[in-house]
């Protein structure tokens, strides 16, 4: 039986320092695969392509969370538990706690940026969510995907479903609303129950997670999956985004406590890098 090493949840210095265990080489970061898949753009259309790339550049509601979040409650933009990828998490575990679901942001979470398909390292991971959840329990809520601004038709959100077998795309943004704007209304509404019955799976501090704690999920941050094909703005604003929360963190401000999960170290697995774990 794997049994997992004692793994601190707040990062010290920053996000890769956060699980300081020896590790083989990361398939995430390694240089032979952190291409995207070829001809991103022109599988979804060099316009749309574009105008998702120069959408996501500016998000005013972002902006918006960071002045807010920084002025009235900085734990807001802190992830309950900090991962390198879904690897790390033992569903069953969250299953067992009370969770009914699982929302995943899209890009860099699930799959490379813009790409439909799911990140090849993950596919297992993904398949064992899929088997510890019932069907229906597993969804996109993200600022590309889905977003009506984008996709008015829907048509990219249906290739997503079939790309990514068991998962839904969630809709949203009537109002170009995008996380961590509006509240969960369209996500307990396809589920049924509330969000602090569901888990909140992203990249993003000031976006997925300050979206995820302001209405009730429990937060989990994953470090970014690919850079190829993701703006240098975007890149810029990770780094920014790391250096406020990281100075949060040092001056004593801890995530907010789930119900359901008191002590997030329950639901993290072995380190799937570690040589000496996997070969047990």
């Amino acid at each position: 039986m794997l049994r997992p090493p004692p793994v601190p949840l707040r990062p010290p210095a920053s996000r890769a320092s956060a699980l300081p265990l020896p590790r083989a080489a990361n398939p995430n970061t390694d240089p032979t695969t952190t291409t995207a898949p070829a001809d991103t753009a022109s599988a979804m259309g060099a316009a749309a392509w574009w105008r998702r790339t120069l959408g996501q550049r500016f998000n005013p509601t972002g902006i918006a969370a960071v002045a807010s979040v920084a002025v009235s409650e900085p734990r807001l933009a802190l992830p309950h538990l900090s991962v390198q990828d879904i690897r790390w998490l033992d569903w069953a575990e969250l299953r067992r706690a009370g969770f009914r679901g699982v929302v995943f942001d899209k890009d860099n979470t699930l799959t490379a940026p813009y790409a439909p398909a799911i990140w090849p390292p993950l596919a297992a991971a993904f398949d064992q969510c899929r088997a510890v959840f019932p069907p229906g329990s597993l969804a996109i809520y993200s600022n590309s995907a889905g977003l009506k601004q984008y996709d008015p038709d829907g048509v990219e959100a249906k290739a997503i479903e079939a790309a990514i077998e068991g998962v839904h795309v969630i809709r949203h943004g009537k109002c170009n609303t995008k996380k961590p704007g509006g509240a969960a209304k369209e996500i307990e509404s396809y589920f049924g129950c509330s969000a602090s019955n569901l888990v909140m799976v992203g990249d993003r501090y000031f976006t997925d997670v300050v979206y995820g704690n302001r209405n009730g999920f429990l937060t989990v941050l994953t470090e970014p999956l690919s850079f190829a094909g993701e703006s240098y703005i975007v890149r810029r604003v990770r780094k920014l985004e790391a250096y406020i929360t990281n100075y949060w963190y040092k001056r004593g401000h801890k995530p907010i406590k789930h119900p359901l999960l008191p002590d997030p170290r329950r639901i993290v697995k072995f380190d799937p890098y570690d040589e000496t774990n996997a070969s047990r």
